[in-house]
C-alpha cells in the first residue's frame, strides 16, 4: 500500500475546515447571534441572504462527503486505484484532485 499520508492530512484540514463553516453557515441562518430585523423588506434581503448560504452549506456538505469517502478509501486501502479499470491513479492527479477516483482515461471515457 502507498503512503498517502500526505494526502490524508490535507483532507483531515479540509474536514475540519469545512465542518467549521457548515456549523456558523447553520448557525447564521438560525439567526442564533441576531435576530431577523423587523423591517419587512429587510426580512425579504436577509431571507435572499439565506437562500445564498443554504447554497454555500450544501456545497461544502458535499465537499465534506467527498472527503469523507476518500478518508474512509485511504483507511480500507483502496485508494488510488480506477474504480472502472482498476489501475493506478497518476500520483500528480490524485495531488490535484485528491477525490479522484478514476484514472484520467477512465474519466474521459465517463464524461463523452
Amino acid at each position: 500500500m502507498k503512503d498517502f499520508s500526505e494526502i490524508k492530512t490535507r483532507l483531515r484540514i479540509r474536514q475540519q475546515e469545512l465542518m467549521q463553516r457548515i456549523a456558523q453557515i447553520s448557525a447564521q441562518v438560525r439567526h442564533e447571534d441576531t435576530p431577523l430585523p423587523s423591517d419587512f423588506e429587510d426580512q425579504a434581503t436577509e431571507r435572499e441572504n439565506e437562500e445564498v448560504m443554504d447554497a454555500l452549506g450544501s456545497a461544502a456538505r458535499r465537499e465534506l462527503d467527498q472527503i469523507n469517502r476518500t478518508l474512509q478509501h485511504i483507511d480500507d486501502g483502496d485508494y488510488g486505484a480506477c474504480r472502472d479499470c482498476g489501475r493506478e491513479i497518476n500520483a500528480a492527479r490524485l495531488e490535484a484532485l485528491p477525490f479522484a477516483s478514476r484514472c484520467i482515461e477512465c474519466a474521459d471515457r465517463a464524461e463523452n
